[in-house]
């Protein structure tokens, strides 16, 4: 067995898709739902409409995030394709100039001239547009853009992570549903900022603090709301 075959590696950059997608779905799950949840307790309505409320952001809430998902990521796989057929009519077009730019490319990463040149020959020879997109368009399979994968794992992250908070209605006293909500929604992103982080591989202090952050301001904006209205949303 080769020292390579011994040594087999996992970069977290190929989970990049499905990983922005998840914890932007979770993420947003969690605050919105609570967030909602904490203005509408605040504002003294009772347990029913509570309910009923944290149910309808997390149906609406789930749609959104999939629609959203879906158009944005199909409006970067468009933008690809565009590029890839582009660069496939200039390379029946220009292909001496084509060659020349895959050269100059790998120059500025630091190959001399001659060794460029054959890398650029030899790789043009195997798959000219492959090589194009990697290294002209930065367009590799690893982190091409995934419409329907994205969409998918949006709304279903959402909707675990709206779950949570609702859940939470049910089983709590009403007199202290929002400490309730609030502490329980911290801790849950907290878990959620430490989670992403170990699945892509990166400190999980920096994450736990960003999502924690945002996750404590947007609760404390709604339930002023509620406080301050102090009717039933």
């Amino acid at each position: 067995m080769s020292r390579l075959r011994a040594h087999p590696e996992r970069h977290a950059v190929s989970r990049i898709g499905w990983l922005r997608a998840a914890v932007l779905g979770a993420n947003d799950g969690i605050v919105s739902t609570a967030s909602l949840i904490v203005g509408v307790a605040a504002s003294g309505a009772d347990k029913t409409s509570i309910y009923v409320a944290g149910t309808a952001a997390l149906v609406a809430g789930a749609m959104s995030m999939a629609a959203g998902e879906y158009v944005s990521v199909s409006s970067q796989a468009d933008t690809e394709k565009a590029d890839l057929a582009r660069e496939t009519g200039e390379l029946v077009d220009q292909p001496d100039f084509e060659r020349q730019e895959l050269t100059d490319i790998y120059v500025a990463r630091g190959l001399d001239e001659n060794l460029a040149l054959q890398v650029a020959d030899q790789l043009m020879a195997h798959d000219a547009l492959s090589a194009h997109a990697r290294d002209e368009l930065g367009i590799s399979e690893v982190v091409s853009a995934r419409p329907l994968q994205a969409a998918l794992t949006s709304a279903l992250t959402f909707s675990a992570g709206a779950l949570m908070p609702l859940l939470l209605v049910s089983i709590a006293p009403q007199a202290s549903l929002v400490p309730i909500e609030v502490v329980a929604t911290l801790l849950f992103l907290a878990i959620l900022g430490a989670l992403g982080a170990w699945t892509g591989g990166a400190p999980p202090t920096r994450s736990v603090l960003r999502v924690t952050f945002w996750g404590a301001l947007a609760l404390a904006a709604t339930a002023g709301i509620g406080r301050l209205f102090g009717t039933v949303v």
